[in-house]
């Protein structure tokens, strides 16, 4: 296979690379209990999704 003739500086590696950074995931607040969640995800706190409950919350 061919092999690069220059070495690849670090700034235009780094450059390539400024894209790949860790993104928190967003939140958004549940309608039926009001704890934080991911979007399109059921509420682990209450069991619900768009209103309807989906699993019972076991308590304790």
């Amino acid at each position: 296979m061919p092999q690069p003739k220059k070495k690849t500086s670090k700034s235009k590696r780094n450059s390539r690379r400024q894209h790949w950074k860790a993104v928190l995931p967003t939140l958004v607040t549940c309608d039926q209990c009001g704890d934080k969640k991911p979007s399109h995800m059921v509420c682990k706190a209450c069991g619900y999704y768009k209103g309807r409950e989906v699993f019972q919350v076991a308590e304790g």
